[in-house]
């Protein structure tokens, strides 16, 4: 009684320790593998050896299980082998020998396909078996539909010897596979890839048509032939260089004859006109020790400036680059350099204003800088970028040739000696001459290479001459003329507190004690230069529009040489206007003008002792403010 107890205790714990494989159905597998599992029940170790199958090719006998299996139970379990292995194999017979047969051909590959789970199933069961405490899922199932005869292997037909999971399964995969092959999809793939198949149309080639010995040609002309009506060949014409006429030609070295482009040369105005300068050749020298007005006493004076149509009129063709006011105190009269080369010379005091209106032709590029000589003010000075310096003698009517030189370009001048008899003149490149008019010839006394990659504006000190400032691209140097070398000159002090190019750099009229920069950061800057060492502190910064674009002259912000603690500079502010401010930053004047001032004048200059003002436009107008 204990033992069949402990047998049944037994047999319903290896009960409770089935494994149930599930599958999944409708999936096509070609070759299986199964890896051995191992289980591990009281320190016994289970290992279960796989091979693939096939339904077609199955043989009853050919599924053995390795000896060594059973060799490593113990001696308990001899008396259970023989009844266990009598219960695998009918086990085995039932599962792995069903007689199916397909019924149809179609579906008998999908059945032999999804028979390999089947099989799989089984021999994981069977070779499971092998341990006293294993017993397979399909021994339990047999168990309750009973046993067959264990010769006797069943037809594929017979499906009594499966489980009802086993027959359902079957039947299903059976079923899908005739739904599958009635719906014909490879029949239908087949034709879907007819129909959607590109037919590439044959290329049809443009047959050319042959060329005929015997036919006339297309008419050519015989002036392309080159050949007479007769049909003789001309001969060739010798081929001869193309000679492009440069835009702007260099003008004859040496004096040229002043000659007027708008005015007869032999006119009565003409002549009246040199004459004039006679009477404007000796002029009141300025006092430096003269006391400043205040700026409430100036800026009443500059309130009675004012514009009107007889104090505008066009002067030159094309932009003006410079402007300047002769310092005559009797007549009024305003000097403009224009982009053409031009050079035109206006007489306010003359009525009509067009009788006043002189141009003349000295340059053949634009005229950047213009001064009345302070030694003789019958001396007008130009200088251009065609590399020229002239001096134009109103009295003798002729423009002097003061320094020439073809493989540079000028930018701008200044006078080294009150006496005006040196000169320094700044190139393009960067490179500055010092010019002595005293000597025969135009040659320059000395070429210094300064420091700076370009030049554009050259200023000297007022009072300590042997200095002299200049506005490179992005700095402002300042150099002392005993210190030059040729090779390439240090400057004495260097300002780099600008961000974007500079377009001037001048000292204050007066003492220089001030100076003043205009750059295209919308910033003008004014420095304390009284005292020259080192470094020269930024005193002020005031904000204003310099941004003209590239059709319009750029601004230039000078001192007022009565007024030397102020500076006037164009505006792009509407209405146009011409503003004055305070070297601290305060605003002090704008000279509006309503429909006589409509432009934006660029380049302004302010008498020396008298309250007018001349600025010049991008169109040749002069626009003059007096009181």
């Amino acid at each position: 009684m204990s033992g069949s107890r402990a047998e049944a205790e037994e047999k319903v714990g290896s009960r409770q320790r089935l494994q149930v494989n599930e599958y999944k159905e409708n999936q096509n597998i070609a070759c299986v593998s199964l890896r051995p599992v191992q289980t591990t029940v009281l320190g016994k170790t289970a290992k279960v050896y796989l091979v693939p199958f096939s339904l077609s090719n199955y043989k009853p006998d050919q599924l053995k299980r390795p000896k060594s299996l059973l060799d490593k139970n113990s001696n308990n379990e001899v008396a259970c082998k023989k009844c266990k292995k009598a219960e695998i194999k009918k086990t085995c017979r039932r599962i792995l020998t069903p007689k199916m047969e397909a019924t149809s051909s179609k579906a008998e590959s999908t059945l032999q396909k999804s028979s390999l789970d089947v099989h799989a199933e089984s021999n994981k069961r069977q070779y499971k078996s092998t341990s006293d405490t294993v017993i397979l899922s399909a021994d339990t199932e047999s168990s309750q539909d009973g046993d067959s005869d264990e010769g006797t292997t069943p037809g594929m037909d017979d499906f009594s010897g499966l489980s009802p999971y086993e027959k359902k399964r079957l039947k299903n995969i059976s079923e899908n596979a005739n739904f599958f092959a009635s719906l014909q999809l490879s029949e239908s793939a087949a034709r879907l890839r007819e129909m959607i198949k590109k037919r590439q149309p044959p290329e049809s080639k443009r047959k050319k048509p042959k060329k005929k010995e015997n036919g006339t040609g297309c008419r050519r002309s015989m002036r392309l032939l080159k050949v007479d009506p007769s049909g003789v060949s001309l001969p060739a014409t010798p081929t001869q260089p193309i000679l492009v006429a440069d835009e702007n030609p260099l003008l004859p070295p040496g004096p040229l004859e002043m000659t007027s482009e708008n005015r007869d040369d032999n006119s009565e105005l003409f002549k009246g006109f040199l004459q004039t300068w006679a009477e404007v050749s000796k002029t009141r020298s300025k006092n430096t020790e003269k006391a400043l007005s205040s700026i409430k006493s100036y800026k009443a004076n500059l309130n009675g400036m004012i514009i009107s149509e007889d104090t505008v009129y066009k002067v030159t063709k094309g932009p003006i680059f410079s402007v300047a006011l002769h310092p005559s105190e009797i007549r009024t009269l305003v000097a403009a350099g224009a982009r053409s080369g031009q050079v035109g010379l206006w007489d306010l005091t003359h009525q009509p204003k067009e009788d006043g209106v002189y141009i003349f032709q000295p340059h053949s590029q634009p005229v950047s800088c213009l001064y009345f000589s302070p030694a003789n003010p019958a001396h007008l000075l130009s200088l251009s970028y065609d590399g020229t310096l002239r001096c134009g003698d109103f009295s003798r009517a002729v423009f002097e040739e003061v320094y020439r030189d073809e493989g540079s370009s000028f930018s701008s001048f200044d006078f080294l000696a009150e006496d005006a008899s040196t000169l320094i003149v700044g190139h393009w490149d960067g490179s500055m001459s010092l010019v002595d008019r005293r000597t025969p010839g135009t040659s320059c006394e000395k070429l210094i290479n300064s420091s700076l990659s370009k030049i554009r504006t050259v200023h000297v000190h007022p009072v300590h001459r042997q200095y002299f400032i200049t506005a490179g691209l992005r700095d402002i140097h300042i150099y002392d003329a005993r210190c030059l070398k040729p090779s390439r000159s240090q400057p004495l002090i260097s300002l780099t507190e600008h961000t974007k190019s500079i377009a001037s750099a001048y000292f204050s009229p007066l003492t220089g004690n001030r100076v003043v920069t205009t750059c295209a950061d919308c910033k003008l800057r004014i420095f304390d230069s009284s005292c020259i060492s080192s470094k020269i502190p930024l005193l002020t910064t005031i904000r204003h529009n310099t941004i003209t674009g590239r059709w319009l002259t750029r601004f230039q912000a000078v001192w007022d040489p009565k007024q030397e603690d102020c500076i006037i500079v164009g505006s792009m502010a509407h209405p146009r206007r011409v503003e004055i401010f305070h070297e601290r930053g305060k605003w002090v004047h704008s000279f509006l003008g309503g429909e006589c001032l409509a432009s934006v004048c660029s380049i302004n200059a302010m008498h020396p002792t008298r309250y007018i003002l001349a600025g010049g436009n991008s169109s040749g107008r002069i626009h003059v403010f007096m009181n």
